[in-house]
C-alpha cells in the first residue's frame, strides 16, 4: 500500500478496539460536561476585549466566548506533509479558507531568557494561545498559520464540549498547521481553538521573536523583541495571519524579574511564578488590545531605561540602553513624539485610541523601524540623537521617521488594507504625511525640494514600464508568502507616496484631507480596499463643484497604480501638441520587444513665463493645447509639471529645450529651484537612455557661475561627474577638460561654504540641504584638483592628529579623511589605522576603513591588505578592506598584485564571492575580448567552473556597458572641447 496523503500515525486493530471503548466512556463524560458548560458559561463581554485599559478609547468590539475549562493534555503529533505526499486541498492555496473567522486570542508567551546567559545559541520559549473564533460554513479541517513551531498540544472546543481532534499534520510550504476533526463545525457558532507550542528566539534574523545581545553600561546584555509584519507572527504563535482577520488580543509575558516586559497595551497585574526548577519568573498581564491584525501584536523584554511624558492625558515613553537614556540621547525624540501625535489627531479629527505609547530603541533592527499599535520599534541608529549628530542630517532623519510610524497608527493600524497586495494604503500614505508634518513643524523647509530628493528622485530612476511592477497589484499574482516579503520596497513607499502626492495637488489639499477623513472614520478597526479609498474621494468630489475632472477618481488613480512605469511627457512648444509615452530604460526606436500599451490620465500643472497657469489633462496618447505655443520672443517659455506633483518626466522639443536654456544663462532665478532640479534630472536622464541628445542635458549646465543653491548643485555633480565617467579618465582626454569646465563654475558656491566650514561650521546645524550636499560637492572639488579644496582636507586633517579634540566636520568628514590619508603618507596613515583600531562604534571603523584606502603608496596599500586578511576576525570585520583598495585607480593595480600570492587568504577571509566581486571591480573598465581573457586566466585558478561560466557572462556585461558609454563620453568630450 502506498503512503496516505498527508502525515499521521497508524493503530494496530488490538489498540483501536481499546481506543474505541474510551472514547465511548470519554463522549459520555464529554456530554455531562456539555451540559453544565451550557448552564454556566457567563455572558460574553463586549467592547474589545475582557481587559478594558483605562485612558483607551472606546473601539467596536466582537463578541466573547468563555474560556472554557482546560481539556486533558494530549493530540496527535504535528508531523509535516509535504505537497508531494498529501492529496490536494486548501492547504495548497496561499490564502486561508473562509471557514473560521477569529474574535479574540489569549496569547502567553515564555521566552527563556535570563540575565548572564551566553545567549548562544538563542533562548527557547514556549507558549499557549487559546483562540476564539466564528464558524461562517461546516468544516471538519481547520488550517491555521504555523512556521517553525513544535506544537505540543492541540483542542477544539465548542458549544457542546471538547470536538475531538483526530489529526494534527504541518504544510510547511504553504506554512499552514492543518487540524482534522472527527466531526464537522456549526456555522453561526462560537469555538475556542487551544494551542501550545514552543519555537526558538532567532539570533540573526528580526523576525518573530528575535534576540539583540549588546553592550551598556561595561556589561553584555541582551533583550527580545518581535518583528510580526508581514508574515512573522506564525514564527511566535498559531493564528490567523492575515491582515484582514482582525481581533483583540490578551497578552501575557512570563519573564525574568529583573527584565521589563512590554507589549501594545499598558501593564494590568504582575505575579510571580515559579518554573519546575523552583526558579521564580514573573508574569506580566496587559489589558486587551483593540481589534487589530495579527502582524501588529508586539511585545519586548528588555533591561533598558526609559524617558517619558505626557501627550493629551496619553502617556508616552521611550525606552533605551541605559547609556542611551543617561545620555539624553532619546530626548529629541520624545519632544517630538506628542506633538506629532497632536497634529494628526487634528488633522484627521480621530484621537489615538490607545491609552499609551512605548517607542523602544533596540541596539539591532536592520535600520529598520515598526509601527505596533502602541509599541512601536525602532533601530537605535534611526530614534537616538548623539551630541556628535548635531552637524549631520540624523535630526530630520529621525523627524520622518517617527513621523511615518506615527502616521501608521491611523493608516496600517486603525484602517488596515485588507490583503497584502495594497500594502501602499499603509505605506504610501505614511510617506506622504511625513512631509506634511515636517512642513508644519519647519515651514521654512522648502517641501517640494526636500520631497523630491527624499523620494520622487530615487524611485524615478528605478521605474519602468517594462519591468517596474504596479503599486497595487492582484491578490491572484501571489502564489508564496515570500512574494508578499518583496512589497515592501520603493514602488510602494516612495511611488506610493508620490501618487497621492499627486492626488493632493490636483484636488487641493483641503479636499485630499476630507476624503481621507471620511475614509479613516468609515474603516476604523477594519480594512479596505484601493476601491474603498477611491470612492471617498470621489464622494468628495461629488459634494463640490469648484474641481471639475476628466474622469472618475478611480479611472484616473488605477491608470497609476494598475500598472507599471510612468510616462514621459513631451511638449512641443511650437504647435502646442503634447503627448504621452511609456518610460523605457534605454528607450530605442524599433520597440517590437516591448508590450506596455497602457496610457495614463495625465494631470498636468504648468507655468508659462513663471506664471503658474491652470491645471489641463493629458487623458489620451495626445492631445493640443494652443496656450503652451511660444513665440519667438527670447522672454518665452514654458514649464510642464510644476513643483514636480506628477508622478512624469518632462521631455520639450528642440526648441521647447533651447528656451529654458537661453533663460538659465539670462536669469536663473527667474525659474524656481524646484525646476532647476527638475531640468537637470530630467535633461540627463532622457539623455542617458536615448530620449533627447547628451549636448541638450549639458547645455543646461553653461549657467551654473551663476547658481548659488547647494542642491542644484548636488544635482547636477551626481548626474554629470558619474562613476562611469571616473572610471574611465584613462581611457579619454575628459579629465582636464572636465576640470577647466567644473571648476571655472563651482568658485562661487565652493568659496560660500568653504568660508563657512573655515570660520562657523556650526552655522550648518540647520541647513537641511547643505549637510545633505556638501560631501559631494567638496568630494568632486577635491578630485577636480582644486588647490583649496585639497589644502582644507589637509588642514582639517593635521589639526584633528594634533588635537583630537578638533573634530573634522561631519558633512565633509569622509572627504577630508580620505584625502589627508591621499595627501599624507605613512605618518598619517598609522594615526589613523590606530583611531580606528581603538573605536568601537560601527559607522565610524567603516568610515576609517574605507579612508585607509585612499592612500596613494601602493606599499602602503599592500600593507593595509596583509593586516585585512591576517588580523583577528575582529580587526576590519565591517569592511572588505580588498574590495575598497581595489575600488581605486592605483589600487587596482596594487590588489590584482597582492591575489597572486594571497587569493587563498582573501577566499578564507571574505569567502569565495569576494573573489568574483574582486574580478568585477577589477575589470570595471575592460572594453575588448582580450581584456576578459586575460582576467579570466589570471582567475582561473581561482575560481570553480560553474563559477567561471557566470563570470564570463557578467564580464561581457561590463565591457557592452562600457562600450556604450565610451560612445556616450566621446559625445561629452567634444561637446567640452567647444565649451571650455
Amino acid at each position: 500500500m502506498g503512503p496516505r496523503a498527508g502525515s499521521g500515525f497508524y493503530v494496530g486493530r488490538a489498540g483501536a478496539l481499546l481506543l474505541a471503548a474510551l472514547a465511548v466512556a470519554l463522549l459520555l463524560a464529554l456530554a455531562a460536561l456539555a451540559s453544565l458548560y451550557g448552564r454556566c458559561a457567563r455572558a460574553p463581554p463586549s467592547g474589545p476585549g475582557g481587559r478594558g485599559a483605562p485612558g483607551a478609547s472606546p473601539a467596536p468590539g466582537r463578541r466573547e466566548s468563555p474560556t472554557p475549562e482546560r481539556a486533558p493534555a494530549g493530540g496527535p503529533e504535528a508531523t509535516p506533509g509535504p505537497r508531494a505526499r498529501r492529496r490536494p486541498g486548501p492547504w495548497d492555496r496561499l490564502r486561508l479558507p473562509p471557514w473560521l473567522v477569529p474574535l479574540h486570542y489569549d496569547l502567553e508567551l515564555w521566552p527563556r531568557l535570563r540575565p548572564g546567559a551566553p545567549w548562544a545559541p538563542a533562548p527557547r520559549f514556549s507558549g499557549r494561545v487559546n483562540i476564539t473564533a466564528r464558524c461562517t460554513a461546516a468544516t471538519a479541517r481547520l488550517l491555521l498559520h504555523s512556521l517553525s513551531l513544535e506544537h505540543e498540544r492541540v483542542e477544539v472546543r465548542g458549544p457542546a464540549g471538547r470536538v475531538p481532534v483526530d489529526r494534527v499534520w504541518l504544510a510547511p510550504d504553504t506554512q499552514y498547521v492543518v487540524l482534522e476533526l472527527g466531526e464537522a463545525l456549526r456555522p453561526g457558532r462560537l469555538y475556542e481553538l487551544r494551542l501550545a507550542f514552543a519555537g526558538a528566539v532567532l539570533r540573526e534574523a528580526r523576525e518573530g521573536l528575535f534576540l539583540n545581545a549588546y553592550a551598556d553600561r561595561g556589561a553584555r546584555r541582551a533583550l527580545v523583541a518581535s518583528q510580526m509584519e508581514p508574515t512573522f507572527a506564525r514564527n511566535v504563535f498559531p493564528c490567523f495571519d492575515e491582515p484582514a482577520l482582525k481581533a483583540t488580543f490578551n497578552i501575557t509575558i512570563i519573564h525574568h524579574p529583573t527584565y521589563v516586559a512590554l507589549s501594545n497595551m499598558p501593564q494590568l497585574d504582575q505575579f510571580e511564578k515559579e518554573d519546575v526548577n523552583g526558579s521564580k519568573w514573573t508574569v506580566t498581564t496587559f489589558y486587551t488590545t483593540p481589534l487589530m491584525p495579527t502582524y501588529l501584536v508586539a511585545l519586548a523584554i528588555c533591561d533598558c531605561d526609559h524617558v517619558s511624558r505626557t501627550e493629551r492625558g496619553k502617556e508616552i515613553r521611550i525606552w533605551a540602553r541605559k547609556d542611551a537614556i543617561a545620555s539624553g540621547n532619546a530626548d529629541f525624540a520624545l519632544n517630538i513624539t506628542g506633538p506629532i501625535f497632536s497634529f494628526l489627531e487634528d488633522l484627521f479629527n480621530i484621537s489615538y485610541p490607545l491609552p499609551k505609547t512605548d517607542i523602544i530603541a533596540l541596539p539591532i533592527f536592520d535600520n529598520r523601524a515598526m509601527e505596533n499599535w502602541g509599541l512601536l520599534m525602532f533601530d537605535e541608529s534611526l530614534l537616538l540623537l548623539e551630541q556628535s549628530d548635531e552637524l549631520t542630517e540624523k535630526k530630520i532623519l529621525i523627524s520622518y521617521i517617527v513621523s511615518h510610524e506615527i502616521g501608521h497608527q491611523w493608516f496600517g493600524n486603525l484602517v488596515t488594507m485588507t490583503w497584502w497586495n495594497d500594502i501602499w494604503l499603509n505605506e504610501g500614505f505614511a510617506s506622504y504625511f511625513e512631509f506634511g508634518v515636517i512642513n508644519y513643524f519647519n515651514p521654512k523647509l522648502p517641501i517640494n525640494e526636500v520631497f523630491f530628493c527624499n523620494f520622487l528622485n530615487a524611485v524615478l530612476r528605478e521605474d519602468h514600464a517594462l519591468v517596474s511592477r504596479a503599486v497595487s497589484t492582484k491578490v491572484e499574482n501571489f502564489t508564496e508568502t515570500s512574494e508578499i516579503n518583496e512589497l515592501f520596497d520603493l514602488f510602494t513607499y516612495n511611488k506610493g507616496a508620490s501618487v497621492a502626492r499627486m492626488l493632493s495637488s490636483f484636488l487641493t489639499e483641503r479636499l485630499f484631507v476630507n476624503a481621507l477623513k471620511s475614509y479613516l472614520e468609515t474603516f476604523s478597526y477594519s480594512n479596505a480596499e484601493q476601491d474603498d479609498l477611491w470612492s471617498h474621494f470621489q464622494m468628495a468630489i461629488d459634494g463640490q463643484s469648484e474641481i471639475l475632472l476628466p474622469a472618475t477618481v478611480k479611472s484616473i488613480m488605477d491608470s497609476w497604480t494598475h500598472q507599471g512605469g510612468f510616462p514621459v511627457i513631451t511638449l512641443n512648444v511650437s504647435t502646442g501638441i503634447m503627448k504621452q509615452e511609456p518610460f523605457y530604460l534605454g528607450n530605442v526606436e524599433n520597440q517590437t520587444l516591448l508590450t506596455h500599451n497602457g496610457t495614463w490620465i495625465v494631470p498636468v500643472l504648468w507655468m508659462k513665463n513663471g506664471i503658474t497657469q491652470s491645471l489641463v489633462w493629458l487623458d489620451k496618447s495626445s492631445k493640443v493645447f494652443p496656450d503652451m505655443k511660444v513665440s519667438d520672443s527670447d522672454y518665452d517659455w514654458v514649464i510642464l509639471n510644476v513643483n514636480i506633483t506628477g508622478y512624469y518626466r518632462v521631455n520639450y522639443d528642440e526648441l521647447g529645450w533651447k528656451k529654458l536654456n537661453q533663460q538659465l544663462q539670462r536669469d536663473p532665478k527667474a525659474i524656481p529651484v524646484i525646476h532647476r532640479l527638475q531640468l537637470i534630472d530630467d535633461a540627463f536622464s532622457l539623455s542617458t537612455n536615448n530620449y533627447i541628445e547628451i549636448e541638450t542635458a549639458l547645455d543646461l549646465t553653461k549657467y551654473l557661475a551663476e547658481e548659488d543653491e547647494i542642491i542644484v548643485w548636488h544635482e547636477v555633480l551626481t548626474k554629470f561627474v558619474t562613476k562611469d565617467l571616473v572610471s574611465d579618465v584613462n581611457g579619454f582626454d575628459v579629465y582636464p577638460l572636465l576640470k577647466k569646465y567644473l571648476l571655472k563654475r563651482l568658485t562661487s558656491i565652493w568659496n560660500i561654504y568653504s568660508t563657512i566650514v573655515r570660520e562657523n561650521v556650526g552655522a550648518l546645524q540647520d541647513d537641511y540641504f547643505a549637510l545633505m550636499s556638501l560631501e559631494k560637492l567638496f568630494g568632486t572639488a577635491c578630485w577636480l584638483g582644486l588647490e583649496d579644496c585639497l589644502q582644507l582636507s589637509r588642514e582639517l586633517f593635521r589639526k584633528w592628529m594634533s588635537h583630537p579634540d578638533n573634530a573634522i566636520p561631519n558633512p565633509i568628514k569622509n572627504v577630508v579623511l580620505c584625502y589627508g590619508i591621499a595627501l599624507g603618507n605613512d605618518e598619517e596613515w598609522d594615526f589613523l589605522l590606530n583611531v580606528y583600531t581603538n573605536t568601537t562604534q560601527e559607522e565610524e571603523r567603516i568610515q576609517f576603513a574605507y579612508a585607509l584606502s585612499c592612500s596613494k603608496d601602493p606599499w602602503i596599500l599592500h600593507r593595509y591588505m596583509e593586516y585585512a586578511t591576517t588580523a583577528s576576525p575582529h580587526a576590519f570585520n565591517e569592511t572588505n578592506v580588498v574590495e575598497a583598495v581595489a575600488a581605486s585607480d592605483i589600487g587596482r593595480y596594487v590588489a590584482k598584485d597582492f591575489l597572486v600570492n594571497n587569493w587563498q587568504a582573501v577566499s578564507e577571509r571574505y569567502g569565495t564571492q569576494s573573489l568574483i566581486t574582486l574580478m568585477y571591480i577589477i575589470g570595471r573598465t575592460i572594453s575588448t575580448d582580450l581584456q576578459i581573457m586575460e582576467l579570466q586566466q589570471f582567475f582561473s585558478n581561482m575560481l570553480e567552473e560553474h563559477q567561471r561560466i557566470t563570470v564570463h557572462a557578467k564580464l561581457q556585461a561590463i565591457k557592452n556597458e562600457n562600450l556604450k558609454n565610451k560612445k556616450q563620453h566621446t559625445r561629452i568630450i567634444e561637446w567640452l572641447q567647444k565649451n571650455t
